[in-house]
């Protein structure tokens, strides 16, 4: 299977070219089933490699398949070329297999649009471009992947192009990802100046054999780190996030949640060589913008009323721990993070398509409650993830969050200290606001009558959340003046989009498996598997932390974080629940600290007037020095050529003027006589 790794991308690309063509002819739903079985076969043939890798010795498990050569530029040299390692392999069956349920899902929830097949193509064609990213060999393949993954953002949010809000998302997202993409571009130069190859087998050997400056180093990794900070969403770039909910809700699934957002945890761990090599500061920054990012983050989403936002928000959350273990040099563990993340994450945002689908696309949680009755499947699977984020035992998350704070807590120091108290807090505002969102939306007493605004959302009649389904369809009495949709009744969602929510729920719950810590009631046969699995290729940036006062306490560390996470959880049902207190949802924080604000008001004023002022020296200065001394040489030139007459008796005239100028010159002005 390691000499056909290129089928990977190739179904998809297949997909991709038969929808382009054929698409429309095939319809819906036919055009949705053969996009989903481009990706499934890209996931079997993903599990045919990964066993293919797992057969071989562990020093053996790196395979590269060129295809052809790219760009042979005198001493550069790049092979479109295809590297199967643990790590890449790793991302294409979670890229892949959660792309598949994702397309599943979005066949009922895309039912009935007349731009169906259009939308399947475009899936189709980021799972292309996911995969090229994850698979390439070389820092240019993986910006293939990169660029066409921004691309296909552009297309998939503003796919309901004909809302402002949804073109407007797009542009904002493929604007800001251009900052992170001049980091990316900055980093490869670099990285071709200093080794003459930007081959990931290149740099990263220099990086271990000491052949690059701390400088050098350091600069790739920087450069590197601002392409991630774009991609990834943190902070400063991270406002094209929230804004891409926008699109549907396969869509935040797939590419922000699930995929596309941790192209950037992948491109730092695939480089973690140079991190290494990098001056230490490097490592700190990139740890304190991803626990910064956590938090702040985490505080937004508490006060969000769109069901799909605090999602949004929560994935921002989330990645700044991947970062953050990034930072503390716990290469696995972001990777871990990010596989689990991928689970419960693709699960809270197809669970919240499911709610918003029975809702009648209703996303206000306001105007939501009760519905466990009446969506059952939807509501027991969301709560799995709920659990899962919120770091409660046995569920997934709880183990890939809690390696990421105790590696951040092992790496010494009092910034080390500081940051682990943030992800402590970061961790509590999680099951806050993620229990705060299940309330809402499946607890507590309904209201969703009708659409009412936000002043009237309150004085809806509420049913007790007690009450069998009977009673919850029929007890809000519809108010007509609620809206244009009078009254409706909410119900679940088809089979084809419940049966991705049951399988990312067991996903979520057993996920955790993948790599479970050395406890002494947990088998040894069972623990660090992610870790063994990945060792060669993250072994030269991993920490290791057995010999730390941090390690011998991970027994207490766990007891804490699930303390942290149950106090979450109970201040939530405290407030949201048994309404002990009025809740405190400040609007600043609803308004995102109004950084987004911020960012609009620079560029609506002083950004704009610095940048007309900058076109105007352009176009006067620069320009106009360029267009001047053109305009002069013409100039001269016209009049030297109307001496140019054809006439021979002015020449003669010219040259007669001439000698006689000549006389004069050397009589009077040299004294010739």
């Amino acid at each position: 299977m390691l000499d056909v790794i290129w089928l990977i991308p190739a179904f998809p690309l297949f997909g991709f070219l038969t929808l382009l063509v054929f698409g429309r002819k095939l319809g819906d739903p036919k055009a949705g089933y053969f996009a989903a079985s481009m990706v499934l076969a890209s996931f079997i043939v993903s599990v045919g490699v990964y066993f293919d890798l797992l057969s071989m010795d562990e020093h053996d498990r790196s395979h590269v398949e060129t295809l052809f050569s790219w760009v042979p530029v005198d001493s550069l040299q790049i092979d479109m070329a295809f590297l199967a390692d643990p790590l890449s392999i790793t991302m294409c069956l979670f890229v892949t297999g959660i792309a598949f349920l994702i397309h599943l899902f979005a066949i009922g929830y895309m039912h009935g649009d007349e731009k169906f097949s259009k939308f399947f193509l475009y899936l189709n064609l980021f799972v292309l471009s996911m995969t090229i990213l994850v698979l390439g060999e070389n820092l240019l393949v993986t910006f293939l992947g990169w660029e066409g993954v921004g691309t296909c953002s552009y297309f998939l949010i503003s796919f309901w192009h004909t809302s402002p809000a949804n073109a407007t998302a797009g542009k904002k997202a493929f604007v800001t990802n251009r900052i992170g993409d001049w980091g990316f571009m900055l980093a490869m130069f670099l990285g071709f100046k200093a080794v003459g190859t930007v081959s990931y087998f290149g740099l990263n050997s220099a990086a271990e054999a000491g052949a690059l400056s701390t400088a050098t180093a350091t600069g790739i990794a920087l450069f590197l780190f601002v392409g991630a900070v774009g991609k990834s969403a943190q902070l400063p770039l991270y406002v094209w996030l929230p804004d891409a909910m926008a699109g549907p809700t396969p869509v935040s699934a797939l590419i922000h949640a699930a995929t596309m957002v941790t192209a950037g945890v992948f491109l730092m761990t695939r480089m973690n060589p140079m991190l290494a090599a990098a001056a230490p500061e490097v490592s700190t920054t990139i740890a304190w913008v991803g626990g910064i990012t956590a938090l702040f983050a985490a505080t937004i989403a508490v006060a969000q009323q769109d069901i799909k936002k605090v999602l949004a928000y929560s994935t921002v959350s989330q990645l700044g721990y991947m970062f953050l273990a990034v930072g503390s040099g716990a290469f696995v563990a972001a990777i871990f993070h990010m596989v689990t993340h991928a689970f419960f994450k693709a699960l809270l945002f197809l669970g919240s398509g499911s709610v918003i689908h029975g809702m009648h696309h209703e996303q206000d949680m306001r105007k939501m409650g009760a519905l466990r009755k009446l969506m059952p499947v939807t509501a027991a699977t969301f709560i799995i993830g709920w659990l899962a984020i919120a770091g409660v035992p046995p569920f997934a998350g709880f183990w890939s969050k809690d390696e990421i704070l105790l590696f951040t807590l092992a790496k010494g120091g009092t910034s080390a200290t500081i940051l682990y108290v943030i992800g402590l807090v970061t961790a509590l505002l999680t099951a806050f606001y993620m229990t705060r969102q299940v309330i809402l939306v499946f607890f507590g007493k309904a209201r969703w009558g009708s659409h009412a605004n936000e002043e009237e959302a309150a004085d809806l009649v509420d049913v007790d959340a007690d009450a069998d389904a009977e009673t919850a369809d029929a007890a809000p009495a519809p108010v007509e003046t609620h809206g244009a949709h009078g009254e409706f009744k909410p119900h679940e969602s088809p089979w084809i989009m419940l049966f991705p929510l049951v399988v990312l729920a067991f996903l979520s719950t057993v996920g955790g498996a993948l790599n479970l810590p050395s406890f002494s009631f947990i088998p040894k046969d069972w623990q660090h598997k992610l870790e063994s699995w990945l060792h060669p290729v993250v072994a030269p940036g991993e920490n290791h932390i057995t010999d730390t006062s941090a390690y011998d306490a991970k027994g207490l560390l766990a007891l804490l974080a699930i303390a942290i996470a149950l106090a979450g959880i109970a201040l939530a049902v405290a407030v949201y629940g048994k309404k002990v207190v009025k809740p405190f949802e400040p609007k600043i924080l609803a308004d995102g600290w109004r950084y987004d604000a911020a960012i609009a008001a620079f560029m609506g004023g002083p950004g704009r007037k610095a940048f007309e002022a900058i076109a105007w020296f352009d176009q006067h200065i620069v320009d106009g020095a360029v267009n001047g001394a053109a305009k002069a040489v013409a100039s001269t030139g016209g009049g030297v050529r109307k001496l140019q007459t054809g006439n021979v008796r002015n020449y003669a005239g010219i040259i007669g003027v001439g000698v006689v100028l000549l006389l004069a010159w050397f009589v009077i002005g040299r004294g010739v006589v």
